[in-house]
């Protein structure tokens, strides 16, 4: 039997300052430009969680899209959405906010609460023409 992958859209909104702290200023403005801005910067981040395995015969559901919806609203969007991740999380108190480390924080969230036969892939559209994914095999 092949596997499916189901995919729940979702989307948040986050300000954040790539900065790295052992850097000096001026370093950090030449690496990060724009984003490494001392009042921070703002995003409209789109969110992609794909899950991978195969359909249960008696539901028909690789996972229930209500089991899903739930877990990435407790889990993702009342814990990031309208907060700055640098100073509002634990996550990005010392890992810089950058998309693929948001997208590897947001996996990592997830991954412990879906069934171990589920792969899990995560795309984190920072902007419309640019996005990650994690992992990526």
């Amino acid at each position: 039997m092949n596997k499916t992958a189901i995919i729940r859209c979702e989307h948040f909104n986050a300000a954040h300052r790539l900065h790295n702290t052992n850097w000096s200023d001026e370093r950090n403005q030449d690496v990060f430009g724009k984003c490494n801005n001392p009042n921070y910067h703002g995003h409209n981040y789109d969110l992609e969680v794909k899950i991978i395995g195969l359909c249960d015969p008696e539901t028909g559901y690789v996972i229930d899209t209500k089991i899903l919806s739930r877990l990435i609203k407790e889990k993702i969007l009342d814990r990031f959405d309208h907060k700055n991740l640098n100073l509002d999380t634990k996550e990005f108190e010392s890992l810089n906010p950058t998309a693929e480390n948001i997208a590897m924080v947001i996996y990592n969230i997830l991954k412990p609460d879906l069934d171990e036969s589920l792969e899990l892939k995560i795309k984190l559209y920072e902007t419309p023409r640019n996005y990650v994914e994690y992992p990526y095999l």
